[in-house]
């Protein structure tokens, strides 16, 4: 498995397979062509789909300027390593072609061309079973495996992590007004959190963690400053979580950055064996993943034992399988960022049942993870981020 630093990436979004991954590969273009007088971007499958409404282009031509950037949208063709595809051509002042590159942005901002030697791993260990052993047999957290293998230097990066984390919810809490796009869907993270003050228990705490995911999802889908927790179209719910479980356990800095190592293993884990791609797997891969993270966050901040912050993560992954991607007009907004709220509640439920238990169960996290795998591969691609079937065909169809 990579480093945490390639899972929790910071930058802008609203998409990371989209727009972070997209935006990479045209400055690492740029630089390796940076005499042309203009350049050529055919985007294929999802990227083409969802491309226009997740900035696609936006980004990529910001990121070859100045020279004039020309886009074709190929939605129905595929390339085949994944259905992220993209191919750049760097063009002369004649309009020779002087470069070519394709590659594929392949979820969290990562990019991976045909052929290529896989990225060096960090970690010796790839599935949830061998980190419960690492954990018993060395009788640590599993949060110290994280440092182990990372160093001591890896607490800085969770540091300037979360404090982005931090930053997107309070942008997100002091902004109102429309999102940008077509929908023009009004922010609700300011309106719910002042609403949710004057309820009383259990509903204040439920209605404050809804609003801490709702800022960070719409701070993402207008194109803030979000960190990847595994994606930007679900970045909101681990903060959420961490800013909340904070808050009620007077937790210290050290023990949300031992959370977020922990969380990191369990998205490491569905990265390195499935995907969090929401144009491979589906909105499983990403809203899914990030509930099983925050649930094993939770899980070890309320005192859990690593078996437990396991069965949490279990149950979190295993309850959003069959989950589809299907953004409304091709923005990360409708159902995106109610989904992030609504994960995130999940994910504490989760942790509660874990603790309530010995940490004992039948289905282990490896195996939901398998799943989510095999059931992404089965799902039709309009259900995989291309805006084609589910909530995006019914409100297109009205």
């Amino acid at each position: 498995m990579e480093s945490l630093r390639e899972l929790y990436r910071i930058g802008t979004g609203p998409s990371a397979s989209h727009t972070l991954g997209p935006r990479a590969a045209a400055e690492r273009f740029r630089a390796r062509a940076p005499g042309a007088a203009r350049y050529r971007v055919a985007l294929y499958g999802s990227l083409a789909s969802t491309g226009r409404g997740h900035l696609t282009d936006a980004a990529m031509t910001a990121a070859l300027a100045p020279a004039p950037v020309e886009f074709l949208w190929r939605a129905d063709r595929a390339l085949p390593m994944h259905p992220n595809g993209m191919e750049l051509e760097a063009l002369g002042a004649d309009g020779a072609v002087i470069d070519r590159w394709r590659v594929y942005s392949v979820g969290g901002g990562a990019l991976r061309e045909e052929g290529a030697a896989a990225p060096p791993a960090v970690y010796d260990r790839s599935s949830a079973s061998t980190l419960l052993a690492w954990a018993s047999d060395n009788g640590q957290p599993l949060w110290a495996y994280v440092v182990e293998r990372e160093g001591p230097a890896i607490a800085g990066y969770l540091a300037e992590a979360w404090r982005a984390m931090q930053e997107a919810i309070e942008r997100g809490l002091c902004a109102e007004g429309a999102l940008p796009g077509p929908l023009r869907l009004g922010r609700k993270a300011a309106a719910h959190l002042r609403k949710a003050r004057r309820l009383a228990e259990p509903f204040r705490g439920s209605g404050v963690l809804a609003a801490y995911a709702l800022a960070v999802a719409e701070e993402n889908a207008a194109g803030g400053r979000v960190v990847t927790a595994p994606t930007c179209g679900a970045a909101g719910v681990l903060p959420a979580v961490l800013r909340f479980l904070q808050e009620q356990l007077a937790c210290a800095e050290p023990e949300i950055l031992h959370a977020l190592a922990t969380a990191g293993l369990f998205g490491n884990v569905v990265k390195a064996n499935a995907s969090i791609s929401g144009a491979e797997v589906g909105c499983q891969g990403e809203v899914g993943t990030a509930c099983a993270m925050a649930a094993a966050a939770a899980t070890q901040l309320m005192g859990g034992t690593p078996p437990q912050i396991e069965y949490a993560a279990e149950m979190g992954l295993e309850h959003h399988l069959g989950l589809t991607c299907d953004p409304v007009a091709g923005l990360v907004q409708i159902p995106c960022i109610e989904r992030n709220a609504m994960a995130a509640a999940r994910a504490l439920d989760c942790a509660a049942f874990a603790l309530l238990s010995d940490g004992r169960h039948r289905i282990t996290f490896d195996q939901v993870v398998a799943a989510m795998r095999s059931t992404g591969k089965d799902l039709p691609s309009l259900y995989r981020e291309t805006a084609e079937g589910g909530l995006a065909r019914v409100y297109r169809a009205e």
